[in-house]
């Protein structure tokens, strides 16, 4: 399959474009946010680690009806009505910065405030994708969706540090803000009659309780959503930590922290159009096996004594972030029926993104009584632990037999299932 296939279909090629433009302003924002906290709590990690769960607690919250209006609504208006909240968000941290008035305080709000509008917009803009390409396309749409995720990575941390370090933080967040405008006018600009809708799901009453019913009777759903959850709670909190890292442990400024950033989501980008070129449904085995790569190096980079050592494992961090991300999230968009796809991607997110507010304050008090370097290791040993867990639940559920073969000429892992006899016989 072309690298690029999705790109031919005319409203996925608007979507990806307005979201290049909209996200980078987005991770502008995130770069100034914790900055700007920093600053107004005169360095606390802990505060850092605050901002970011209030930020995600609504998706714990609220993550699940997002998921039943992504399945009952039509998803490009809700996208409109979302986006317009964010902006208006954006727009309203950046004046209050502007005219020296902010306190921690309004961080703290207009995080949750962001949070929830995030709670409806994430699993209805997930299962969007769905509708712009259709199941054939869907998993070279999930990894493009990762690359524009994270060229908006590359390019808004950079602008950010540079930004940031020549007017301050309240440029950034009216920049973001006006982001919103791109992706608002694609959104109107794309024709209804080549979307791919299904039927919308009944209004009735258990939709929630249906979703978690769907997921739980699924084992591969079961032992993949747990794995994301882990990884997400412990593990995916490098934004927190390298800022702590670059100000507290290496002395490096805005600018550090910016190209930092950056070259981690290089590695991403790459990770992600790896993952576009492979262009089918990715095997799941390559969900658990990035998922401990990502723990070994996580853990790996704790332990690098210098920025610059620390520089240099980035780009494969990035790749191997993004190899499970986009591996996690194809597997289950395929593995959920149309009718139920917004409550399943719903409460995948749920457990990717809403751990955060359980893991971020943990892992920046980590940070704060030990060091960054071990809230860095703390989440690479869960992540690594969850993988090799999350696989044999499911190779158990699944009645799998795992045969290593290390002393071949090309070692390998031999994954059979187990014969009815002779599970009978093993039985008795």
């Amino acid at each position: 399959m072309s690298l690029f296939a999705s790109l031919r279909v005319r409203n996925y090629r608007l979507f990806a474009s307005g979201q290049v433009v909209s996200l980078t302003g987005t991770w502008m924002q995130r770069v100034a946010q914790d900055w700007l906290v920093l600053n107004l709590s005169h360095n606390s990690g802990t505060a850092i680690g605050v901002t970011t769960g209030l930020q995600f607690a609504p998706v714990l919250l609220f993550g699940m009806y997002g998921g039943v209006i992504a399945d009952r609504y039509k998803k490009r208006r809700v996208l409109i009505i979302t986006q317009l909240v964010m902006g208006a968000l954006a727009l309203a941290l950046g004046l209050l910065d502007l005219s020296g008035a902010v306190q921690l305080w309004h961080v703290y709000a207009l995080a949750f405030g962001l949070g929830i509008a995030s709670a409806i917009d994430a699993p209805v803009r997930q299962a969007f994708v769905t509708e712009l390409v259709g199941p054939s396309l869907l998993p070279n749409a999930v990894s493009l969706n990762s690359a524009t995720f994270n060229t908006a990575r590359v390019l808004g941390p950079a602008a950010a540090g540079l930004l940031i370090a020549a007017t301050g933080t309240s440029w950034v967040f009216l920049i973001n803000a006006a982001s919103f405008v791109a992706v608002l006018s694609v959104l109107v600009a794309m024709r209804d009659d080549e979307l791919f809708t299904g039927k919308p799901a009944a209004r009735r009453k258990g939709a929630v309780l249906e979703g978690f019913a769907y997921v739980r009777k699924r084992p591969e759903l079961v032992a993949i959503t747990g794995l994301v959850g882990v990884v997400g709670m412990l593990g995916f909190n490098f934004q927190l930590t390298s800022a702590l890292l670059i100000k507290n442990t290496f002395h490096h400024g805005a600018g550090s922290y910016g190209i930092i950033s950056a070259t981690y989501a290089f590695g991403a980008l790459l990770g992600a159009l790896a993952s576009a070129k492979r262009g089918k449904a990715a095997r799941r085995r390559l969900v658990f096996v990035a998922a401990a790569s990502y723990g070994v190096i996580e853990i790996l980079a704790g332990l690098m004594p210098t920025y610059w050592t620390f520089f240099a494992l980035l780009i494969p961090f990035g790749f191997a972030t993004l190899t499970f991300s986009t591996a996690a999230n194809t597997t289950v968009q395929l593995a959920a029926t149309p009718s139920m796809r917004g409550r399943v991607m719903a409460l995948y997110l749920i457990v990717f993104l809403g751990g955060t507010p359980i893991g971020s304050p943990l892992i920046g008090w980590i940070a704060e009584v030990a060091s960054p370097r071990w809230s860095l290791i703390t989440g690479g040993v869960a992540s690594a632990a969850a993988a090799v867990v999350a696989a044999l639940y499911l190779a158990r559920r699944e009645r799998l037999v795992v045969q290593p073969h290390l002393m071949s000429r090309r070692p390998h892992v031999h994954v059979r299932a187990i014969e009815p006899v002779q599970d009978e016989a093993l039985a008795r």
